[in-house]
């Protein structure tokens, strides 16, 4: 697993919220507005510093992203840009009510509604169709029933963060696998994500602990924690 920088927050954000890209290619359309540039760049400071586990710079770029947002007036737009926020959270187990989208799920399209769901691990066979393309392959397949093997569904997921929010989703759901913790934990290592990473390894850690693992496998997880520099959880 090759590591990149990890911008697919802003790709979550921006897939829906801009067109930058496609506007910078074509010398015939005019530049996109500053709102644009400037939430680009501050969702993406954003998404470092949060997945590194600085809070403090991260939460005055998710400002500065709000900011910028609001200029437009715009409470779909802001909704998009408070579910992107709350899938990284997801990603790395973060399970809280996505508080900054709930006073604009009122102006939410349907998408973006679904998109809500689908966090909550909620989604049904309706949302799937209305799900980001990264998100939706696996999203029917764990809407297919109980017994059905996610862990490929989860692997052909390119981007990681969308990977890591997939199998967060998995995990609220109660169909994370062995395979798939094991998938996210590797994601996350790769990518040198510090949040992500210390929350996988603690569910892998106590799935070997309750399950009867081998306590030579509960100490090599807890020198991983160790070394990813949080602390011992309570046993």
């Amino acid at each position: 697993m090759t590591p990149m920088r990890p911008n697919a927050f802003g790709r979550l954000a921006l897939a829906i919220l801009l067109t930058t890209a496609v506007l910078a290619a074509c010398s015939s359309t005019p530049p996109p507005p500053d709102w644009q540039m400037n939430a680009q760049s501050a969702v993406e400071r954003a998404a470092d510093a949060w997945l590194a586990g600085n809070d403090r710079v991260a939460q005055a770029e998710i400002t500065r992203a709000r900011s910028e947002v609001a200029r437009t007036g715009q409470p779909a737009l802001a909704a998009r840009l408070e579910l992107a926020h709350c899938a990284t959270r997801v990603a790395a187990l973060v399970f809280d009510a996505c508080e900054g989208y709930a006073p604009l799920a009122i102006d939410a399209a349907a998408p973006e509604q679904a998109y809500a769901r689908y966090l909550q691990g909620e989604a049904g066979s309706a949302d799937a169709e209305r799900l980001p393309s990264a998100q939706r392959p696996l999203a029917q397949a764990s809407l297919a029933g109980a017994g059905t093997d996610l862990a490929p569904a989860l692997a052909r997921i390119d981007d990681p963060l969308s990977r890591l929010v997939a199998a967060g989703v998995l995990l609220r759901r109660g169909q994370a696998s062995p395979a798939v913790v094991a998938d996210a934990v590797a994601t996350a290592s790769a990518q040198g994500w510090r949040r992500p990473l210390m929350a996988w390894l603690r569910v892998q850690q106590e799935r070997a602990r309750s399950g009867g693992g081998a306590e030579d496998d509960v100490q090599r997880l807890q020198r991983r924690i160790e070394l990813v520099g949080g602390p011992s959880p309570t046993k």
